[in-house]
């Protein structure tokens, strides 16, 4: 079972009006190098796999984003309860001159966009309605995570 090609969500939303799509936003204050790796990457996203209910990822300059259980993370998933509500994620990527510095560049990007497709695998879980542990959605998010990010590599030079 490969859950960014699962069709589960036909269920819910194959005879009900709704919008579809990834769709970015970008704080201000967002490095520019940051900004043109993620939209490139949401560009192979959007050719590579479906997004039938429309997810929208806010991009925020600040080094981390409070979760909702009040602890400081570099990206969140919104996932309603209603399926009608549109979901959302927000990605912290203020860290990344830290990240420069200490990393190099395509290891810095490569870290942001890490976060970005973990935060999309949780994505894929609400999507599909998936029944897992809070554990067991973690260790998915990452093993998708990886491997992601291990195929957009092998697509580029650079991230």
């Amino acid at each position: 079972m490969d859950i960014l090609t699962l069709s589960k969500w036909k269920e819910y939303y194959n005879d009900h009006p709704h919008r579809s799509g990834l769709h970015l936003r970008f704080e201000k204050g967002v490095d520019p190098e940051v900004k043109r790796s993620i939209q490139e990457c949401v560009a192979w996203m959007r050719q590579k796999y479906v997004f039938p209910k429309r997810i929208r990822l806010y991009i925020k300059s600040a080094r981390r984003i409070k979760a909702k259980n009040g602890e400081w993370v570099c990206g969140t998933f919104f996932r309603p309860a209603d399926r009608n509500v549109e979901p959302y994620i927000r990605l912290a990527t203020g860290d990344y001159l830290e990240l420069l510095i200490e990393l190099g560049k395509d290891d810095a990007l490569a870290s942001i966009l890490h976060a970005l497709f973990h935060e999309l695998t949780h994505y894929f879980q609400w999507l599909n309605d998936l029944d897992l542990t809070l554990i067991g959605e973690e260790r998915q998010a990452t093993v998708y995570a990886n491997k992601l990010l291990r195929e957009y590599a092998q697509t580029r030079e650079h991230p």
